[in-house]
């Protein structure tokens, strides 16, 4: 280092400063006495300088800090220095660039591979050197070195926000943040709201989005165990305010938590009636606690997604799987859907065959297709979507023979004879298909629009952030806001007119006792049935299209017993008879549809009156079913003009003064009480 250098190192008052910096040997100004004074009478433009004084280290690290900023870098806390002897303290202190030093290249330890981050230092020799002085009365902070030359580019105003060092979260700003994660908005959102409260420009919050993801998940690394503690004691406040919230859990060999399970009050009552189809969806973590989430939900008779239920578990292996599915049949006492779709997991096969064992176990053909790109899109390049199509013809075909045939034909066609993908999909065919799958109950969730609805009250509170406890409650959330959805929904579906097509008393029958979304299906397969031909033969009917001379659909019907199959299979598939089959009963001069084939599922009735349908006599039941129909078409038709409306409410004002001048017998009594209990 040159003597002038040297000089310029010296320090006015301690000749112990009298040394070189390893930050910088060419250049820094000497203290002058004559230019000391206190930093709180310079402006804010001001720049440091030798002798300046502060009250606390502190105040020099603000100050250098925003004139730093100004420039456009940053700073950071270097080394401190103290005087040698015992209970001396910190003497010197040092704030440097941010960019200075170098960062050293890591070796790699054991073989093990080490992450070498991309570093920002370029050894930049700009600092900033004060001294705790004492000689003269209090003890004050004075500047004694000052360096301000960089060796890299300054930043732009609009850049240098951006810098982690100015950055920051107050503290009222973390408590909305945290706030705005237990409703389960996206971290996107959050600012967004923020910058509307704040009425600042997209992207002038003092933080980033980095940095809010960065406090949840701080917020997040808590001791699991209080978590699992918060987890239960939630549930069982839950439980303490609704009797009929269920819930179980286990603890591993530490008694610390393992699995939990929850169903709220109005889930069990929808899977009594709503449960024979049920998707048990495990594609799901969370991943703030690193725990596979399965949901059981399904579709009401308005065509609406329902929850059944939720479950965290520690493992998704054969033993936390199987005691998922024990648990979710505790809660609905037992009782088993008829079918059950799921991912591809061998594990939860296994566990449904020994725990369900009376349940036709399916694969969700959503599940598998979102799989498509990554397995098949480098393979086949520009034939990616061809291919698709004629999957997808494949995939609809009704016959298992087609379907086998038309499959070897498209592995031809495409070279797909070693693909692992391939081979696997028409190992599990029968599980996917829907020539395979046909005889047996869907309710219609093999849909594209039910697999999105499906998906969508998922993501709800799926984004739920922060705390497990937190998460239940969310759930919680989003359950109570779908069901008020499906009221609303219903309501409006109810108020909607209901136009005939047919005109067919068949149909009218018909709307009156399903549902606006089940009589829509119904009412297609009606318009549908009028283009068909039936003709009878010795073991029943043989249907086909007017335009087709061969082939058809066997139909066979008993009048007498108000029985009638189609070998479509479309009534075993959906709960809704297809066109040939309401093709012969039209052809046999049947003006209703047989009350079989008018679903419980798919009427106008609510999950309250579930128990007393179920537990009445049949004659009782009927009748009820018959009321509550009759009911419905009132209401739909009433509502269609004031003037209609005020008929309807007089005659039912009067019907009701003359139902209650009757007597009650016990038995209605018993049958009709579980009603106003449920009410």
């Amino acid at each position: 280092m040159s003597e002038d250098a040297g000089q310029m190192l010296v320090v006015y008052d301690d000749p112990s400063d009298q040394r070189s910096l390893s930050l910088d040997e060419t250049s820094s100004t000497e203290e002058s006495p004559d230019e000391t004074r206190l930093s709180l009478e310079t402006t804010n433009d001001a720049i440091p300088y030798i002798g300046q004084r502060f009250a606390t280290h502190d105040a020099a690290y603000e100050f250098y800090s925003e004139f730093a900023r100004r420039c456009g870098f940053s700073i950071r806390r270097h080394r401190t220095e103290g005087k040698d002897g015992v209970g001396k303290g910190l003497t010197r202190r040092y704030f440097v660039c941010h960019r200075a030093g170098n960062t050293p290249v890591k070796t790699s330890n054991d073989g093990k591979p080490q992450r070498n981050r991309k570093s920002s230092r370029c050894g930049c020799q700009a600092y900033l050197r004060i001294s705790k002085v004492t000689d003269l009365g209090p003890a004050e902070w004075r500047v004694t070195g000052f360096v301000n030359h960089h060796n890299h580019e300054l930043l732009e105003p609009n850049q240098v926000r951006f810098l982690p060092a100015y950055r920051t979260i107050s503290d009222a700003d973390k408590n909305r943040i945290l706030m705005f994660a237990k409703t389960g908005i996206s971290v996107q959102q959050m600012m967004r709201l923020m910058e509307l409260e704040k009425c600042v420009e997209p992207g002038y919050l003092p933080f980033t989005e980095k940095d809010v993801r960065n406090l949840l998940q701080a917020f997040r690394k808590l001791d699991q165990e209080d978590e699992s503690i918060d987890l239960l004691r939630m549930c069982r406040n839950i439980k303490e305010k609704d009797p009929n919230f269920k819930f179980e859990y286990s603890l591993d060999s530490n008694g610390r938590l393992d699995n939990i399970a929850w169903s709220y009050a109005s889930s069990v009552q929808s899977y009594d009636i709503f449960g024979d189809a049920v998707v048990f969806d495990t594609t799901h973590r969370l991943t703030a606690f690193d725990m596979p989430l399965g949901i059981w939900i399904g579709v009401n008779n308005y065509g609406m997604p329902c929850f059944f239920g939720c479950a965290l578990l520690r493992d998704e292996n054969l033993r936390s799987l199987s005691w998922a599915l024990k648990a979710f049949l505790g809660f609905m006492d037992g009782k088993a859907p008829q079918t059950i779709l799921t991912d591809q997991n061998m594990c939860l096969k296994e566990a449904i065959a020994i725990e369900m064992p009376s349940t036709k176990h399916t694969l969700c053909i959503w599940m598998i297709v979102a799989k498509f790109p990554s397995w098949f899109n480098a393979v086949l390049g520009e034939r990616y979507n061809e291919w698709k199509a004629e999957f997808y013809r494949l995939y609809n075909l009704e016959s298992i023979e087609d379907f086998e045939l038309g499959w070897r034909d498209m592995v031809n066609s495409f070279g797909l004879h070693t693909n692992r993908h391939i081979s696997n999909l028409f190992a599990l065919r029968s599980m996917w298909a829907l020539p395979y799958l046909r005889s047996h109950f869907f309710a219609g969730m093999t849909t594209t629009g039910h697999s999105k609805a499906i998906n969508a009250f998922i993501q709800r509170f799926l984004s739920a952030q922060t705390r497990l406890a937190h998460f239940v409650e969310q759930v919680a959330v989003a359950v109570d806001f779908k069901d008020q959805a499906a009221e609303q929904q219903t309501m409006q579906q109810n108020l909607q007119n209901i136009c005939l097509k047919t005109g067919a008393p068949m149909e009218s029958h018909a709307a009156s006792i399903l549902t606006p979304f089940a009589f829509s299906k119904l009412q297609e397969q009606l318009v549908l049935a009028a283009h068909y031909a039936s003709f009878q033969m010795d073991d029943g009917f043989l249907v086909r299209h007017h335009t087709k001379l061969d082939g058809g659909r066997k139909v066979y019907w008993v009048p007498q017993e108000g029985i009638i199959s189609c070998s479509c299979h479309q009534f075993e598939f959906s709960g809704i008879l297809c066109r040939h089959a309401l093709r012969v009963l039209s052809t046999g001069n049947c003006f209703q549809i047989p009350d079989r084939y008018l679903p419980l599922r798919w009427r106008r009735i609510s999950t309250s009156p579930t128990k007393v349908l179920h537990n009445s006599p049949s004659d009782h039941t009927e009748r009820i079913q018959l009321l509550q129909s009759m009911v419905s078409t009132l209401v739909s038709e009433s509502a269609k003009s004031k003037e209609r409306l005020a008929t309807a409410t007089e005659q039912v004002t009067i019907l009701l003064s003359r139902i209650r001048e009757q007597p009650v017998a016990s038995q209605g009594l018993r049958d009709i009480s579980p009603i106003h209990r449920n009410i």
